[in-house]
């Protein structure tokens, strides 16, 4: 029987598990965290996004981190097979907007709790308080883990692992479990509080395995400070904006955005920061945000129909005006933007005033550091290298019996169920040919 070794126990981990173990391998699944699936317990706002309806080949495009990657994965184990899964454990679920798809009871703790079970019914067992520190290695191939328990610290769930490091946690004495493959299902570095910090990257990088940089993806855009103080709390629907790098657009998206404080979230701002990140990291260029708060109307009909209002109201102050095509808190910020006096009656407004109140309504511009840091992001951009990695089989291609799946790698996806699918498809691949090494690929 040979022995497989899961490191990580969140969804690719413990999907990885389920399936070495179906195969007939003996599985322990080694989590640092006193439980597993603390990241899950907090998708989807508390209710695990589990997957997307789409069609499978619509999940490429909306994995814009190195997606095609997946192309392989994502056929062998497909959303209907993810949800099939589910079903035959017991566990409905509900499709929303946006093909969403979540656990009928809203619920994220019993997406965990299925998988446990699932796990325990295959044969699979977990190790849990167990922080793996390296790999037993003969040349080229690896042959087992060396792992110490993390002791009772104190700490509470949800705190941030590494900050409880530093003198607080205590380790007991290494031990070693031997294998015969082992699954690196380790995540990314952002929420820090579930285990998933980065940690285990310079163990990865020990094995001479190549790495790309640990960037933030799904995280607020930074604003440079002071712009959008007033702001803090502002929802707006249906702009257009983009992110302006040396005066170039590089990002682009329509929908939904908001302030928050020190950050701009909302949908569009999150989809454009994977892009913002790799900016600042590579190149630090100077950047800009450039929001269309008229998207709607082209200049000239927005023209018409300022000057329509200026008729209309021609007793009101400017600021009234502005008040009629913008949220109070934009007024002063778009008055500001434009140089004009919002007190200024509206008919002592000349064309040219007209014609800054347009250009800055069309294109709101804040400048950017980039964006909030990568313990703020949903997902983690970067990891293991995919040149490292046989996208058949999830397997390192210079060093035997190691595999990979999940957030570790170098993939990385929007909201919507994708990325939870990735990990899904990518544990399943590495578990069945982790327990059948000689599969056809």
């Amino acid at each position: 029987m040979l022995k497989v070794i899961v490191i990580g126990g969140g969804a690719a981990g413990l999907m990885a598990g389920i399936t070495a173990a179906r195969q007939g391998a003996s599985v322990v699944v080694m989590e640092r965290m006193r439980e597993a699936g603390k990241k899950m317990m907090i998708t989807g706002k508390g209710r695990c996004n589990i997957t997307n309806s789409c069609a499978v080949k619509e999940f490429i495009p909306n994995l814009p981190g190195n997606g095609k990657f997946l192309f392989s994965a994502l056929q062998q184990f497909t959303n209907e097979d993810l949800l099939r899964f589910f079903r035959e454990c017991g566990m409905e679920t509900v499709t929303e907007r946006g093909g969403r798809v979540f656990p009928a009871s809203g619920k994220a703790k019993d997406v965990i709790i299925t998988l446990l079970a699932a796990l325990e019914k295959a044969g699979g067992r977990i190790l849990t308080n167990a922080q793996a520190t390296g790999f037993v290695v003969k040349p080229g191939k690896i042959t087992g883990v060396r792992y110490r328990n993390v002791e009772n610290d104190g700490r509470k769930d949800g705190q941030d692992f590494r900050s409880s490091t530093k003198g607080k946690i205590k380790l007991g004495p290494e031990h070693t479990l031997d294998a015969d493959a082992v699954i690196v299902c380790t995540g990314g570095a952002s929420y820090p509080g579930t285990g998933s910090d980065g940690n285990f990257v310079p163990v990865l990088e020990n094995l001479g395995l190549a790495m790309e940089p640990l960037l933030p993806a799904l995280v607020p855009l930074q604003p440079e400070e002071g712009f959008t103080e007033e702001l803090d709390g502002l929802l707006l629907k249906n702009v257009k904006a983009s992110v302006l790098s040396d005066g170039r657009p590089i990002a682009e998206e329509f929908g939904e955005m908001q302030f928050i404080r020190g950050g701009i979230a909302g949908p569009i701002s999150l989809t454009m920061s994977r892009k913002v990140a790799r900016l600042q990291y590579f190149n630090q260029p100077e950047l800009e945000l450039c929001i269309d708060l008229k998207p709607a109307l082209p200049e000239d009909k927005l023209d018409t129909r300022i000057t329509k209002d200026f008729q209309e109201f021609s007793k009101a102050k400017l600021k009234e005006i502005v008040r009629k095509l913008v949220p109070q808190p934009l007024v002063e910020p778009v008055l500001d933007g434009a140089f004009l006096d919002g007190n200024k009656p509206v008919s002592q407004v000349t064309k040219n005033d007209r014609q800054e109140l347009i250009a800055i309504l069309k294109h709101f511009t804040i400048p950017l550091t980039g964006t909030r840091p990568l313990a703020e992001a949903i997902v983690t951009a970067g990891g293991v290298s995919l040149k490292e990695i046989d996208p058949k089989t999830m397997a390192a291609k210079r060093i035997e019996g190691l595999y990979f799946a999940g957030e570790v790698m170098d993939v990385d996806g929007y909201t919507g169920g994708f990325n939870l699918q990735a990990a899904f498809s990518s544990g399943y691949v590495a578990g069945l040919h982790a327990a059948q090494p000689g599969l056809a690929r």
